[in-house]
């Protein structure tokens, strides 16, 4: 096994089981190049994403960071079986997934059905099971920044796998450049993200908080229009919740198998997730403690974070709340971050303790424990 988790294989092997990289066995084009089907002569099916040529890293920084990955064995990550240099093309042979991604059952009316409450749930607990393993259980830190629906992949027993997990590390900026563009999704990204270039974990608790409330809700954060008083999907279910209403934002296919109980338990995490102030958020070890008790006292979350707004840190005290949540709030737009190199003052983990630098573009820490 330790032999395949680290397999280099031949350019010419991935040429031929794509019928080269045929437009037939292509599944889709991602952020960081076009991904083809293919099948090993062992009868693996596989995924084969053809990276982009706009990483100017070399060949051999490339494979030390895709060895590292390799080793990245979770049942809630999409497995990276191995890696290929060929001239200027890199490619990442990844397992193959049967079922769609997310979004294209949950934001799809004819198809949301399929998702019931306990489907939804196990989708819920499984990415943040992925994301604790990404964080602190795999051998570095490995900080996602691009969690939302399209990156989570089901396979044939509905089991959620985060995709494209270590981008951040195999496509560090070209450091000569000042003026860059933060990388990540509209609606997704934290704020302190995409106006300081400021990435820790605790941007990737954000990401998940607002996946929790689209999975609750079946609405798109980025084109959320149901109110016209919300600012976007976290400032309504926010505002839903301080009115006790948190119940009147799940999406209706859910109502003959939702658990009330465990729904308001998840729309206050997600609320808890997506809080304006990183350090208020919870960790995601954290998340899973939650989610693996039966739903009972949460603290009360603060305001959602927007782009462009300052928050203000709370008094400290123990405000506790029932299980019907609150906060949350995303970003609905990619911004540009001109800053410097920053110093952010959280921890792998979240907290306020190590200092790290992170590049102009916030895409990660330049020194990964």
């Amino acid at each position: 096994m330790a032999a395949q988790e680290q397999k280099i294989f031949a350019y010419e092997t991935l040429a031929a089981v794509t019928k080269n990289f045929s437009d037939i066995h292509k599944l889709g084009e991602g952020g960081f190049g076009p991904v083809y089907k293919g099948k090993l002569n062992d009868g693996r099916e596989i995924a084969v994403k053809k990276l982009s040529h706009t990483s100017n890293q070399g060949k051999k920084e490339f494979m030390n960071e895709a060895r590292l990955l390799a080793r990245v064995q979770h049942r809630n990550v999409v497995n990276l079986v191995g890696y290929c240099v060929h001239g200027n093309e890199k490619l990442l042979v990844y397992e193959y997934v049967a079922h769609e991604s997310l979004d294209k059952l949950l934001f799809k009316s004819q198809k949301r059905e399929k998702l019931d409450w306990k489907r939804r749930l196990g989708i819920i607990t499984g990415v943040a099971k992925g994301l604790l393993y990404l964080h602190e259980d795999s051998h570095n830190c490995i900080i996602h920044r691009d969690i939302k629906a399209s990156n989570i992949l089901l396979d044939d027993k509905w089991t959620p796998k985060i995709a494209d997990f270590g981008m951040a590390r195999l496509f560090p900026e070209d450091q000569s450049q000042v003026n860059t563009r933060v990388a990540g999704t509209n609606g997704y990204m934290a704020p302190e993200y995409v106006m300081h270039g400021n990435l820790s974990v605790k941007a990737d608790v954000f990401s998940y908080g607002v996946l929790v409330l689209e999975l609750i809700t079946g609405q798109r954060n980025s084109s959320f229009n149901l109110d016209v008083d919300a600012q976007n999907l976290l400032d309504w279910a926010y505002k839903m919740y301080k009115k006790g209403k948190s119940l009147e934002i799940v999406d209706s296919t859910l109502a003959a198998t939702m658990v009330g109980e465990e729904v308001a338990m998840c729309i206050q995490l997600g609320l808890l997730c997506t809080q304006g102030d990183p350090q208020l958020r919870p960790t995601m070890r954290r998340v899973v403690v939650m989610l693996s008790r039966k739903p009972g006292q949460m603290q009360e979350p603060t305001r959602p974070g927007v782009p462009g707004s300052r928050y203000r840190r709370p008094r400290r005290h123990s405000a506790l709340s029932s299980t019907v949540g609150t906060s949350g709030a995303s970003d609905s737009h990619t911004s540009d971050s001109s800053n410097n190199y920053t110093t952010v003052t959280t921890s792998a983990t979240g907290t306020s303790s190590a200092t790290v630098e992170t590049d102009p573009k916030g895409k990660r820490p330049m020194r990964e424990g």
